[in-house]
């Protein structure tokens, strides 16, 4: 298009979700069951984690990050998909198009940083048991948390920086929710620069947090082989594999994402399904995997549980002899 849009006055629109008006309601409760779903799971480790004194250690504290990372994520993502579903209205500002952007892009990348992190804990833990004590106090702990997030925001900041711009050139949304690819095809000048710090920034989050991931579970799994104890190896085997497979999947559907909008040739279908499960699955998913599988928040959560239902019995029972 040859006419320039202010972005301070313009509205986008996003891709159409093609819902037949007779599934409207029923897509608008699935999605507001998802995200409630979501932030119970994730409220559930935070609030744990809080409460009790005993998980204040680095591995949990780390953990605490990851559900309110995954909060941020699904919070830019379902309140305005679901009020769209309902109104049948795909139309977004750019200034809130922009601020969902960043926070898609910043729960992306806190989610490889912060379990690249949770790795390099495991890995201490379990390769150098003598030395965690050592490496993993309370100012190393703090260095390693603010260290991920200001990499994660600065990253992302600037990535979302070179694409705010005074003029674009179009104000259709190629995707299901906002992002820096999506924006960029907006822009009328030209975007070599948004294109090569965006792959850089690809290569070094994604990139890094693989290797980092694979480089710390082989170790754990050579150590607990060669210590030959039955019970760790199993037990070593099954959360690496399981927080492997995890890891795996939101690196392939990221990174598929994201290369994905720079080649026509791909199936724009299956980019924008693979961009919606990323924001989708891992906050569902990681409470389970990473919180309610860990045997002492589950039995925290178990206990807290118990003790709001014998209070409430026994407030019953004295209202009874009352």
């Amino acid at each position: 298009m040859d006419l320039n849009f202010s972005i301070y006055t313009t509205s986008l629109t996003q891709e159409t979700l093609d819902i037949p008006p007779s599934h409207i309601l029923s897509t608008f409760l699935i999605g507001i069951l998802t995200y409630c779903t979501i932030l119970v799971f994730n409220m559930a480790i935070i609030l744990t984690i809080v409460f009790n004194k005993k998980l204040h250690k680095p591995m949990y504290i780390l953990l605490f990050n990851l559900p309110v990372n995954d909060i941020m994520g699904s919070t830019a993502f379902f309140p305005q998909l679901v009020s769209s579903i309902l109104s049948q209205n795909r139309s977004i500002t750019y200034s809130a198009c922009f601020v969902q952007a960043l926070l898609s892009h910043v729960y992306g990348t806190g989610s490889f940083l912060i379990l690249t992190a949770m790795a390099y804990d495991r890995y201490i833990a379990i390769c150098c048991p003598l030395k965690y004590n050592t490496l993993m106090t309370a100012n190393n702990l703090l260095k390693i948390i603010t260290i991920t997030w200001t990499i994660d925001f600065t990253m992302i900041g600037l990535l979302l920086a070179l694409s705010y711009r005074k003029e674009i050139c179009s104000t259709k949304i190629v995707d299901m929710f906002c992002n820096n690819p999506s924006l960029m095809k907006l822009i009328c000048d030209d975007t070599r620069l948004n294109n090569y710090y965006g792959l850089f920034t690809i290569a070094f989050v994604n990139g890094i947090s693989l290797l980092i991931v694979i480089f710390t579970y082989v170790q754990i799994l050579m150590t607990v082989v060669i210590k030959r104890q039955s019970d760790a190896k199993s037990k070593a085997i099954q959360t690496c594999g399981t927080h492997l497979i995890v890891f795996l999947f939101l690196e392939f559907c990221a990174t598929f994402v994201l290369l994905a909008h720079r080649y026509e040739a791909a199936s724009s279908n299956l980019r924008r399904a693979t961009g919606a499960s990323v924001m989708i699955f891992p906050p569902i998913v990681n409470p389970l995997v990473y919180g309610l599988k860990t045997k002492e928040i589950r039995q925290s959560i178990a206990l807290f549980f118990c003790k709001r239902f014998s209070k409430k019995q026994k407030d019953k029972i004295r209202r009874v002899k009352k």
